[in-house]
């Protein structure tokens, strides 16, 4: 691929990216260095919605998300149905997507595996016509992720601990929420739920897997509702976690579904969207869509993913 013209967009204050102080300038000698020609922009003052519009007008064929989660999600999102690939350099937090498609996550490997990297396909899932890459999650875990933010950077143990109690007082005091379920293949029903989410796709058991998805291309989403979360159950489930098999506790119920409408008793609701908290209109109506955008990851991956396909 050393042919292929990559723009990349560098969001420096994601956080891999702020606390090692990835440069432009070597951002794109890292690219030249293995024969790739790169533009860079850096300009991180700009709404990122322009600059993904310029993005897209460019010559590139391949735009390339050197940051986090959100700034994935962002740039995903203009590029279903493109004609453009997608490809991540990743320098936030998480990185969770970049984990699902066995991309190097230190910043000098990934550059290099671009220069053999091969196109791939992956669904996409859709919330009111917003576009998601992991999971819409609604209930106790967005107020959860929005004590998170206050700590956003800090790495003082004070800030740890201050954050560990705030998460154990919220879970003793948190209430269900009553929600109206119903899957475009089933009965409508109202719960009364800790959290519920939407993935795109299913999350993988595992020994010491969190949240990993072997495959991106099942054409499905998938519905986790956590029916209760005392302390207790939180420990359980961790612990069950590193063990490989969340999936039987108790608390939860998993369910695979081509789409499901979701709905409260409030006009917006509040959710963790792919990793970010933010306010959504009611009812939420996911659906997924198959193959709708064109990553580009490393040709090794694709050879174990064939390779497991055949075992």
């Amino acid at each position: 691929m050393t042919d292929t013209s990559y723009y990349v967009i560098l969001n420096a204050n994601a956080g891999t990216a702020n606390a090692t102080g990835v440069t432009p300038e070597a951002l794109f000698e890292l690219f030249s260095r293995n024969g790739l020609k790169a533009t860079i922009d850096a300009d991180s003052d700009r709404p990122l919605s322009d600059r993904i519009n310029d993005a897209m007008a460019s010559d590139a064929s391949t735009i390339v998300a050197a940051g986090g989660d959100g700034t994935i999600t962002a740039l995903a999102a203009t590029l279903v149905g493109a004609e453009k690939s997608l490809a991540i350099l990743p320098l936030g937090t998480v990185n969770a997507l970049a984990k699902d498609l066995h991309v190097p996550l230190d910043l000098p490997s990934a550059v290099a595996a671009l220069a053999t990297g091969v196109e791939q396909r992956i669904d996409v899932g859709e919330v009111n016509g917003r576009m998601f890459l992991h999971k819409v999650v609604i209930g106790l875990i967005p107020g959860m992720a929005a004590g998170r933010e206050h700590i956003r950077g800090r790495q003082d143990a004070s800030a740890k601990i201050g954050f560990m109690r705030y998460f154990f007082r919220r879970l003793a005091r948190a209430r269900r929420l009553a929600v109206v379920i119903e899957p475009n293949e089933g009965v409508r029903r109202v719960e009364r739920v800790q959290a519920i989410a939407v993935a795109s796709n299913s999350y993988d058991e595992g020994l010491g897997q969190f949240f990993s998805r072997q495959s991106l291309d099942r054409g499905t989403l998938t519905l986790y509702v956590l029916h209760h979360l005392t302390t207790r159950d939180f420990f359980r489930l961790t612990a069950s976690m590193l063990l490989g098999r969340w999936k039987s506790d108790e608390a939860l119920t998993v369910e695979s579904v081509k789409a499901i409408t979701i709905n409260v008793r409030k006009p917006m609701v509040q959710v963790m969207f792919d990793g970010e908290v933010e306010m959504l209109h009611t009812p939420l109506e996911f659906k997924i869509r198959p193959l709708a955008l064109s990553v580009i990851v490393p040709a090794a991956s694709v050879a174990g993913t064939v390779a497991g396909a055949a075992a």
